[in-house]
């Protein structure tokens, strides 16, 4: 019997988890404003980067005495900036569940080779953090992006830990009401829950990483691009919009663009209401059918951005072929781009759910997925 396609497809088909799916109301004239051909060091790009960072607080409320600076290469950039910065002046406890903090385990381990402990949850898993010791620097990151398994809380951080808390946030921020007082080192990229443009991380320091940078300088040489401290004090202007190499400034007024949209749709917490209703959507489906589940195995750790699905119907011959197939098969109906699970994951989806995702987009893509699996199921 035919398998007939739904009616409907999303306006915007765009699901990618980074870059994600531009702000609903974005236009290529949004960025008319660019200061394009001009110095970023001259008066009005002084003035954006300081607006891009002080708007950056104001909807992530982010404390005053927190500092945050604009960084090259993304949020890769920005910790790594913070591990070669910081890092080694007493062990650290390295915390993965998923592919990207696997990368900060092996960059500690491999690289810096400073005494470090290696904690590593499966995917789909979350460690206990209550079990690290917080007299060490302890690195992680909150939502797992090629996982989709994310902090519930910070609970587990105490308030008077000796060690720094590093935090990749570039899946999180935006989406999640982060406890800034358990956080002394956060970093994100434009190109997740806001979908800006890719390059650009953002570094955001507490007092405690403040003094920590003022009172260590370690063993290593350290690159130019990474250096935070000159002559044994922070460098100010990095926090102001002076930024260490040249920012694209197109890509800054995209992210401007990008923060009044998120302040027009109630700030942090209407940007965390749309992902939560966009997420359930899928969670919903899911409990409703045998054949496909959350890759989370605890439902309080599912993140609400990047949902990770598996294929769960044993008659499925090969889930790492069949899961492809499917994502190609959506891609080329122009039903959900760009979904297929990443690549050092297990076999499966990713859906991204983030807020510049609309709700009724989420609604009209879940029925081409049914009729996608029931295709692909058929044609094995």
């Amino acid at each position: 019997m035919a398998i007939v396609q739904p009616a409907t497809r999303p306006e915007n088909p765009r699901f990618s988890s980074g870059p994600c799916a531009k702000p609903p109301t974005w236009t290529h004239s949004s960025l008319a404003d660019a200061w394009l051909g001009r110095s970023h060091r001259a008066a009005g790009g002084k003035v954006k980067l300081a607006d891009a960072i002080s708007q950056t607080r104001g909807v992530l409320n982010i404390p005053e005495d927190y500092k945050i600076g604009i960084v090259p290469a993304s949020d890769t950039g920005a910790f790594e900036m913070a591990m070669w910065s910081m890092l080694g002046e007493r062990p650290a406890q390295m915390v993965a569940w998923e592919s990207f903090g696997a990368g900060w385990v092996s960059d500690v381990v491999k690289q810096l080779k400073i005494e470090a402990s290696e904690h590593i949850a499966p995917y789909g898993e979350i460690f206990d953090m209550a079990s690290l010791n917080y007299g060490n620097d302890v690195c992680f990151t909150w939502n797992g992006t090629t996982s989709g398994v994310c902090l519930a809380s910070g609970d587990a951080i105490p308030a008077n830990r000796a060690g720094l808390t590093l935090c990749d946030a570039t899946s999180a921020a935006f989406a999640v009401d982060l406890p800034w007082d358990k956080l002394d080192v956060t970093t994100f990229s434009w190109q997740k829950v806001l979908g800006g443009e890719a390059a650009h991380g953002v570094l955001i320091l507490s007092p405690r990483a403040v003094a920590r940078l003022e009172s260590y300088t370690p063993a290593w040489p350290m690159p130019k691009i990474f250096r935070l401290t000159k002559g044994g004090k922070l460098i100010d202007g990095i926090f102001r919009g002076e930024t260490i190499n040249t920012p694209s400034m197109l890509c800054v007024e995209d992210y401007l663009f990008a923060l009044d949209w998120a302040e027009s749709v109630g700030g942090l917490q209407g940007l965390m209401g749309r992902a939560q209703v966009n997420a359930q959507a899928v969670w919903d489906f899911c409990a409703t059918r045998d054949w496909i589940d959350n890759l989370a195995v605890d439902p309080a750790t599912r993140s609400v951005t990047s949902v990770c699905l598996k294929f769960t119907d044993p008659r499925i011959k090969d889930p790492a072929v069949f899961s492809k197939a499917v994502a190609k098969r959506m891609d080329l109906e122009g039903a959900a781009l760009d979904i297929g699970a990443y690549r050092d994951a297990p076999a499966g989806l990713r859906i991204w759910c983030g807020a510049t995702v609309e709700f009724t987009d989420v609604e009209a893509m879940l029925p081409w997925l049914e009729w996608a699996y029931q295709t692909e199921l058929n044609a094995q």
